[in-house]
């Protein structure tokens, strides 16, 4: 399906032809297209057109969104209208020139967006304080801007799997909950959904493809380059776990799709206390 003409997407020009590089992103875009299937992604393209806001950080998870969601465009196999969207958050030594350059030269419709929230984290966390909740708000909400100045439905994001399963034991072992990200979220306001395609698809995936295209990486040197995040720590378990278990992270993954209400203790998602015995049992 993927190379069976020579015509191909100018963001896939130069791919390896290597067997190894073939089934990494025969597997990403497949992974991608079921998670797009599974969760509804598409519900309402069979009313109208949607047009997708794809956000854009320059870092390997979000170039790997954009490659497969194109590539997936580009064979007819994804009908909506994509515009790739970077927001530059002020941050020094971000490295302006970089993502217009490359878009510009893909062919990727896009827009670039300057909003210094750098600043106003800076001013408000205070010195050994993580940024990552503040940062995170401030970055959302400049994109369903955006999104509902573009006529989007939808902003779309480049979060993976490992992603999702830090997620959920960070809520775990920190918020006293169980949650994680959801695949398709509707924002409060309701005019907006929040989609992740790639929830499916593994991070050591993302980065072997991105680092395989050369695809100009920006790093985050706000958030990125703290040190002790409890993000950075839940990884690191995982990582342990995964060492000693290989596949433990699928296995987990799945957990999540396999949730039973009946075996947990949340009285608001089961009624427990509506349980009847059989008497004459």
């Amino acid at each position: 399906m993927l190379d069976e003409t020579d015509e191909i997407h100018p963001l896939f020009h130069g791919a390896p032809r290597t067997t190894e590089f073939r089934k990494l992103r025969k597997r990403i875009v497949r992974q991608t297209r079921e998670a797009i299937e599974a969760f509804g992604m598409l519900a309402d393209a069979e009313v109208t057109r949607p047009k997708w806001l794809v956000c854009l950080s320059g870092g390997k998870d979000s170039y790997t969104l954009l490659a497969v969601l194109t590539e997936l465009q580009w064979r007819g196999l994804l009908p909506v209208d994509i515009l790739a969207c970077n927001l530059d958050q002020g941050q020094p030594g971000f490295p302006a020139t970089v993502l217009p350059e490359f878009l510009e030269r893909m062919g990727v419709p896009h827009r670039i967006e300057y909003a210094d929230t750098y600043s106003i984290v800076m001013d408000k966390i205070p010195q050994g304080r993580t940024f990552c909740a503040l940062c995170s708000r401030l970055r959302r909400g400049n994109l369903y801007r955006i999104a509902r100045e573009e006529g989007c439905s939808a902003v779309v994001l480049g979060h993976h799997r490992d992603d999702i399963l830090e997620t959920f034991f960070m809520n775990l072992f920190h918020g006293g909950r169980l949650a994680t990200m959801p695949p398709k979220l509707l924002n409060e306001d309701g005019d907006l959904f929040v989609l992740r395609p790639l929830a499916h698809v593994a991070e050591a995936d993302c980065e072997a493809f991105s680092r395989a295209m050369g695809y100009p990486i920006i790093p985050c040197d706000l958030c990125g380059s703290q040190d002790g995040l409890q993000r950075q720590q839940v990884k690191q378990i995982l990582d342990g776990w995964e060492k000693n278990s290989p596949g433990r992270r699928q296995v987990m993954f799945r957990a999540l799709t396999n949730a039973r209400p009946s075996h947990l203790l949340d009285p608001a998602l089961f009624d427990f206390a509506g349980l009847v015995r059989d008497a004459d049992s």
